[in-house]
């Protein structure tokens, strides 16, 4: 399962192209009638995080995820699709309005990270992503995320406490960016070859050792050169894990969440 061709520094480079699809193509490509909803209700709109309401195949579903631009233009109007607290307050509001209509909700992640400026830290953006965590293992209808990008950090994780979490085969999935963990371990940001061998970052890696519950084909040019067949694999992923967790009950869903993350620290021994 997944493409072993590309090393990991180079599924970075990839998933960093411009012209790899960012959230409004895969909700143009597998949704219908979708309709943004903004601001946390507090203090004000994060573009950073787009979300808002659906139709897939014809039922309800929330949408949630990062948004990055292809231009520099558009990277500035979204932070580069890095979000501050008022982005993940947005997240939460949209996902307990899902829970009280009875709306799965499916997240894209694609993030190097929450924005780590100053003003986002005396607005609360650890306040903010440590609630996410904690709400999110608790809502009651079913959560699907799919890593299609970079899925670095609390930045990702605040979207990304999911009954099932899939990942494109060219995603990286980390604690954070390379050049952050490079910087760190060895004082020196050029090691990111390095890095990105040693965090383990990749989706055959992350599956290896069970910490994401499937990865999406797109070949080795990557889903922004795969047309129509990378958007039909994420559709029969979603329709097939929808139908699968809506027949679980809303106690028994939360219950089999908690134990997945609950027990995830024993799978992650790497060598």
């Amino acid at each position: 399962m997944g493409n072993s061709v590309l090393t990991p520094y180079e599924k970075v480079q990839l998933v960093r192209d411009s012209k790899r699809p960012v959230i409004t193509d895969y909700i143009d490509a597998l949704f219908t009638d979708f309709v943004e909803m903004k601001g946390d209700r507090l203090r004000k709109e994060d573009a950073s995080i787009l979300g808002g309401i659906a139709y897939f195949h014809r039922k309800p579903v929330t949408i949630i995820g990062h948004r990055k631009g292809r231009s520099l233009e558009d990277n500035m109007k979204y932070n580069f699709g890095m979000p501050g607290p008022e982005g993940y307050r947005k997240a939460m509001r949209l996902m307990k309005q899902a829970e009280k209509f009875r709306r799965p909700i499916i997240t894209f992640i694609d993030t190097p990270g929450a924005f780590p400026g100053i003003e986002a830290e005396t607005n609360g953006q650890s306040i903010a992503i440590a609630e996410n965590l904690a709400k999110m293992s608790q809502i009651s209808v079913p959560i699907i995320s799919i890593i299609t990008g970079e899925g670095s950090s609390g930045g990702a994780l605040a979207i990304g406490v999911a009954d099932r979490v899939w990942m494109l085969e060219n995603a990286v999935y980390s604690i954070l960016s390379p050049e952050g963990f490079a910087a760190i371990m060895w004082k020196d940001s050029t090691k990111v070859r390095e890095a990105c061998e040693t965090m383990k970052m990749t989706a055959e890696e992350l599956y290896a050792y069970g910490l994401i519950d499937g990865i999406i084909p797109e070949g080795k040019k990557g889903i922004q050169n795969a047309g129509v067949r990378g958007f039909s694999a994420i559709n029969k992923m979603l329709v097939s894990e929808i139908n699968k967790l809506t027949k679980l009950r809303s106690s028994a869903l939360v219950e089999q969440r908690y134990q997945k993350y609950r027990n995830i620290d024993g799978k992650y021994c790497p060598s």
